[in-house]
C-alpha cells in the first residue's frame, strides 16, 4: 500500500469519526434539552437570590406578602423559588429605592468604560473556558450586563451555553464575521441573547482559524492596517450595551490572541498549580512580553487597568502543589488571586451535561461537595467584581 493510500485513508477515518461524533453530541443535546434542544436556567431557592440580590430572605418573603415584584414560584412546602428573570426583574425594583446608585445594579456609571477581560494561556487542561463561562455567569447573575465572547475555534464556551457549532453555525455567526477583512457585518448581528437574563454570547466555531490564515495574506498585500485593533473596533460598535465583556481566548498565541490582547482592559491568566503547566507558563509570558513590545511599537497602548494570576484545579491538600502555589505568591504577590478555584467532581460532572454549576441543581451532588465548589467560585469571580469596581474607582 502506498504512502498516498494509507494518508487517504486516515483522512477518511478521521472525517468519519468527526461526524459520528457530532451526530452523538447533537443526540445528547437533544435528549437534555427537548423539545427544540435549547437551554433554560433552573429555578433558585430564596436563599439563593436573597444572596445574589444582597438582602435578607426574610425581606425577599415580605416583598412577595406585600405583592410587590414578580411572584416566585411556591412549593407544596412552601418554599419560594425564583427564575432568573424574577432575579433581575427584584433587582430593578430594588435599585430604584436604594439609598445609593448601584447598591443592586452594580454596572457602569456616567464616565466608566467598559470593562473587556481577555482570559488567557496557550495551555490546554488550564481551566481557561471553565473560568470564563463561570466568570459571565456570575457576573450576569449579580446585575453586570455581559458579553461572552469564544474566541477559542474548539468552542467549548460556546457548547457550555446550548450551541453545538457544527449545527447551529453553519452560515457563520462568530466574532470572525465582524472582524474579517471583506465585507465585516456589524458585531451586533453575531451577538445572540442567552437563557440567562444580561448574559449575551457570541459564539465560536473553526471558522475563526480563518482570521488566523487571513491575517498574513492581508499583512502581505499591505491591506490589513492595523489588525490588532479589530476586535477592539468591533467591541467599540456595541460599547453602550455592557458593563463587562469576558474573552475565552485561544489557547496559542496567534493573531486572535493578539487582538483580543489589545482589546482587554483587563486580563485573567489561568494557571494549574504544577510544575510543567508554571513550565508552560514562563513560556507564555515570555512569548506575550514580545508580542505587545512588537504591538506597543506599531501605536497601540498596551497598558491595562489589572493583570492577575487564577489558580485553577487547585488541590489543598496537594503538597506539591502547595509549594508551587507559595512559589507563585512569593513571585507575584497579590498579581495571584486570593482565591483559588479548588478541584472539584461538581464542576466535571456539571460539564458532562454541558451545564456549568451554576446551572445544576444542588440535589445532584452532596452537598459538602457541591458547597465547597461554589464557595470557592464565588470567591474567584466575586474577587474579580471587586476589581472591575475599584477600576471604575469605587
Amino acid at each position: 500500500m502506498s504512502r498516498a493510500d494509507t494518508q487517504e485513508d486516515l483522512n477518511a477515518v478521521i472525517r468519519q469519526h468527526s461526524e459520528v461524533l457530532a451526530a452523538q453530541l447533537h443526540s445528547q443535546r437533544e435528549s437534555l434539552f427537548p423539545p427544540d434542544a435549547s437551554k433554560t436556567m433552573r429555578k433558585f431557592t430564596s436563599g439563593e437570590a436573597a444572596a445574589l440580590l444582597g438582602v435578607n430572605d426574610s425581606y425577599l418573603r415580605k416583598l412577595h406578602l406585600d405583592g410587590k415584584g414578580p411572584s416566585p414560584e411556591v412549593s407544596s412546602g412552601n418554599r419560594r423559588h425564583y427564575s432568573a428573570e424574577d432575579i433581575h426583574n427584584l433587582r430593578i425594583l430594588l435599585e430604584k429605592t436604594a439609598r445609593k446608585p448601584g447598591d443592586y445594579v452594580p454596572g457602569r456609571r456616567a464616565g466608566d468604560h467598559l470593562q473587556i477581560i481577555g482570559v488567557m494561556n496557550f495551555k490546554g487542561g488550564s481551566g481557561k473556558t471553565t473560568s470564563s463561562a463561570h466568570l459571565a455567569q456570575r457576573l450576569a447573575l449579580k446585575g453586570y450586563r455581559v458579553l461572552a465572547i469564544d474566541l477559542d475555534p474548539q468552542a467549548s464556551l460556546t457548547a457550555l451555553h446550548g450551541v453545538q457549532p457544527e449545527f447551529d453555525l453553519l452560515d457563520g455567526g462568530t466574532l470572525y464575521d465582524a472582524i474579517r477583512y471583506e465585507d465585516p457585518v456589524p458585531i451586533a448581528q453575531v451577538i445572540r441573547k442567552t437563557y440567562i437574563p444580561n448574559l449575551d454570547l457570541i459564539p465560536g466555531n473553526l471558522e475563526l482559524m480563518e482570521f488566523e490564515h487571513e491575517t498574513p495574506r492581508a499583512l502581505s498585500r499591505g491591506n490589513a492596517g492595523l489588525f490588532f485593533f479589530r476586535v477592539k473596533e468591533a467591541l467599540a460598535q456595541v460599547d453602550d450595551r455592557y458593563d463587562v465583556v469576558v474573552i475565552d481566548c485561544p489557547p496559542q498565541l496567534g493573531f486572535l490572541t493578539m487582538s483580543a490582547l489589545s482589546a482587554a482592559t483587563g486580563v485573567l491568566v489561568t494557571i494549574h498549580p504544577e510544575m510543567l503547566d508554571v513550565m508552560s507558563m514562563s513560556q507564555f509570558l515570555r512569548m506575550t512580553a514580545d508580542l505587545m513590545d512588537v504591538i506597543a511599537d506599531s501605536g497601540a497602548d498596551m497598558s491595562h487597568d489589572w493583570m492577575r494570576y487564577l489558580l485553577t484545579r487547585y488541590e489543598p491538600t496537594d503538597a506539591p502543589q502547595n509549594r508551587i502555589v507559595a512559589f507563585l505568591r512569593t513571585m507575584y504577590g497579590d498579581k495571584v488571586l486570593n482565591a483559588p478555584m479548588l478541584k472539584s467532581t461538581a464542576i466535571s460532572d456539571a460539564g458532562l451535561t454541558k451545564q456549568t454549576l451554576y446551572e445544576v441543581e444542588r440535589s445532584a451532588f452532596t452537598r459538602t461537595t457541591y458547597d465547597r465548589a461554589i464557595e470557592s467560585l464565588n470567591a474567584v469571580n466575586d474577587e474579580i467584581a471587586q476589581l472591575i469596581q475599584k477600576t471604575w474607582g469605587r
